[in-house]
């Protein structure tokens, strides 16, 4: 097998950043970005740590992040599995990196930046859904932002109508889990409780 080991090389291989894809890269939240971003209700969080990477996804009704000024954005924990994989690399290495998605829309922005874990009771408050406030918020400073094309998901075809429309035939998270336990877990009943379960702590 052949493998790529410098630099050079590889920038040979893919050919010279064009204009707009150097320009697109700013150091703030460009009030531009600030708009694209108030209309997101998901992201995928990527973090470092000890025991390597991981990447975990985010969710609320947009905004899914509060825009505290040009380069702060604030992003409540809600509920989860308790793992705080994420949560436990901050306190390692706050390095952070968010990718946000729009329904519908076909390009994606990213913000690379550090964070902080923040406990304050008002600012809990101010993130409250149904009475609930979240564990934490993430305060996060912006290093850089900037807009992914639209290729990869024209290429995925990931909002086609089609592709939401008809349900595929992967296995349900009660199947992997009986899987992963070697039937230890049931899946029916895993997959039967499982609407009721999340709804119930949804905050």
């Amino acid at each position: 097998m052949e493998y790529i080991t410098a630099t050079e090389t590889l920038e040979a291989l893919f050919g010279t950043i064009g204009e707009a894809s150097r320009r697109k890269e700013v150091p703030l939240l460009h009030p531009a970005y600030s708009a694209w971003i108030e209309k997101s209700p998901f992201a995928v969080l990527a973090t470092i740590g000890p025991n390597g990477l991981d990447t975990s996804p985010r969710g609320d009704p947009a905004p899914l992040v509060t825009i505290q000024d040009e380069h702060t954005i604030m992003l409540p924990e809600r509920r989860g599995n308790n793992r705080i994989d994420s949560l436990k690399n901050i306190l390692y290495d706050p390095r952070v990196s968010l990718i946000f998605f729009i329904p519908g829309v076909r390009e994606t922005v990213r913000i690379n930046g550090t964070a902080k874990i923040c406990v304050e009771p008002s600012l809990l408050q101010r993130f409250a859904v149904n009475g609930q406030s979240p564990k934490c918020v993430l305060e996060i400073t912006v290093d850089t932002v900037f807009f992914q094309c639209a290729r990869a998901l024209l290429r995925s075809s990931l909002w086609a109508k089609e592709q939401c429309e008809v349900k595929p035939n992967a296995p349900t998270a009660g199947q992997l889990l009986s899987a992963l336990t070697a039937g230890t877990i049931d899946a029916t009943t895993y997959d039967k409780d499982a609407s009721d379960r999340q709804a119930k702590t949804l905050y």
